[in-house]
């Protein structure tokens, strides 16, 4: 059986890799670094887009397993269907949890606290005092209650927040309260100040927040994406905000990288930050700490953790 691991990071920067395997290093350039045949493991590189993650899918016919440095699966989806039965694909959950609800508030914070126009005035030497809204006593949304979700609820806790209400797929209880079902949405939009969108992007998230979503959302209310640009319909978005009724914070985008020129860069009442939510100082130590612990349990057998699906 083919022993070869194929990583976007060289194996002797991960401390606690199992001996007994074969590591390639390929972080998505032109030329391979052993024949695709031969890989059994392979890890995606991470952030080099969906070209990059599929090209040598098709190729890998001994592949068992296929793991992600991505919370989200959508940029090797669609190559799936050429893989063989059998093949495992897991996520990068708990590598980015952190740094993505991390990201998360400082968007809430500096969209509520009016931050951009404090650098622009800055830049502009003007003092704009002032009263803007806190996050404090506010009502808060979180669409999409996965992992990501919990942790971005984490670091609601000390604000003080009205509520925080919590909408995933299916309904469930947690010690927090309850998890709402996605059916029950339109009737929970209204009620937010902040509607947090942290949903994976799957057919049924894709145009998620399209006209009928931000139409439900109260006139002042902050709206901010911390998924995929997929899951957004940007028309519908950027009707909103330059009617000026509500406003947004968006990590990604649709299309991205947004293109010069694009109405989204300058539409009123939106923070645009360019997809850096697990772009952090906290991403390597993570990924390796997975990695080392997912081959470490793939060469003795044992079940790998954060399995998404398997190929039939």
């Amino acid at each position: 059986m083919t022993s070869d691991v194929w990583l976007p990071i060289p194996a002797d920067e991960i401390e606690g890799l199992p001996d007994g395997l074969d590591y390639q290093h390929w972080d998505g350039s032109a030329d391979y670094p052993a024949d695709p045949t031969d890989c059994a493991f392979y890890v995606v590189p991470y952030m080099k887009g969906m070209d990059v993650a599929l090209r040598p899918l098709a190729a890998m016919t001994s592949l068992r397993v296929v793991q992600t440095l991505s919370a989200g699966i959508d940029h090797v989806a669609p190559g799936l269907g050429s893989l063989p039965s059998g093949v495992r694909l897991c996520n990068a959950k708990g590598v980015h949890e952190a740094s993505t609800a991390e990201l998360t508030l400082a968007l809430v914070l500096a969209s509520l606290r009016g931050i951009p126009g404090f650098v622009r005035g800055q830049d502009a030497e003007e003092w704009r005092s002032g009263f803007y809204p806190a996050l404090a006593d506010k009502s808060v949304l979180i669409v999409g209650y996965g992992s990501i979700g919990v942790a971005i609820e984490d670091r609601l806790t000390p604000f003080e927040c009205a509520r925080v209400a919590r909408v995933a797929r299916s309904a469930r209880a947690t010690e927090r309260g309850p998890v709402h079902a996605l059916a029950e949405l339109p009737a929970l939009l209204p009620e937010a100040d902040v509607v947090i969108v942290s949903t994976p992007l799957t057919e049924e998230t894709k145009g998620l927040a399209g006209a009928d979503f931000l139409a439900r959302m109260k006139d002042g209310a902050l709206f901010v994406n911390v998924a995929r640009g997929q899951v957004t319909d940007t028309k519908a978005l950027l009707a909103e905000l330059e009617s000026g009724r509500i406003r947004a914070a968006l990590d990604v985008t649709d299309p991205e990288p947004l293109p010069p020129g694009h109405p989204l860069w300058h539409a009123p009442g939106v923070l645009i930050s360019p997809h850096v939510g697990g772009s952090t100082s906290a991403f390597m130590p993570r990924a390796r700490r997975l990695l080392a612990d997912q081959l470490t349990r793939y060469a003795a057998g044992e079940a790998l953790r954060n399995e998404v699906l398997t190929t039939g």
